[in-house]
């Protein structure tokens, strides 16, 4: 966050800059008001662009084992170039290399979820996935295993069958 205000005040810096040395070489024709005004452009275009990019700067430093289920994309009034094209700020990733299966147990699987948010520190939560029930339980809400490996006090929840995170749980190997 800090590294993004600095170079979002040096882009502002250099922006302004050119317009100073485009007005000296034209022979001081622009208006007065054209250095802060490009300043400011300058700015707003990087925080832009850095809003835009930090899915793909995240998704692409992801280790080796992560998969994307799902992406939430954002708008806002208050951000009218989101209205045209709205940009990823959250994201969950399946951890493949967290997959763990109990042969007593056939179609249920645990794997560790990766909630990225924009400005958020990264979460992460074992779940246990009913590939063949439609239905997923988190493992922190007091979830224990019984002797038999069968989950208890497993507070399932219904999903569609092409849930992202279900679907891309399920399928990782």
């Amino acid at each position: 966050m800090f590294l993004e205000l600095i170079a979002t005040i040096f882009a502002g810096l250099a922006v302004a800059g050119v317009a100073m040395l485009l007005n000296k070489l034209i022979g001081s024709r622009l208006p007065r008001w054209i250095v802060p005004v490009a300043a400011g452009l300058g700015m707003i275009g990087t925080t832009i662009a850095n809003e835009y990019g930090w899915y793909e700067r995240t998704a692409a430093d992801l280790p080796e084992g992560m998969e994307i289920a799902l992406t939430v994309e954002n708008q806002s009034f208050y951000r009218p170039w989101t209205q045209m094209k709205p940009y990823v700020d959250r994201f969950v990733a399946v951890d493949a290399t967290s997959l763990r299966e109990n042969p007593a147990l056939p179609g249920q699987r645990m794997v560790d979820l990766y909630f990225f948010g924009r400005w958020s520190p990264v979460n992460k939560l074992s779940v246990l996935l009913d590939c063949e029930g439609a239905r997923r339980a988190s493992l922190a809400d007091g979830a224990e295993f019984g002797a038999d490996g069968q989950i208890t006090n497993a507070n399932w929840v219904s999903v569609p069958a092409d849930d992202p995170v279900l679907v891309k749980g399920c399928e990782v190997s």
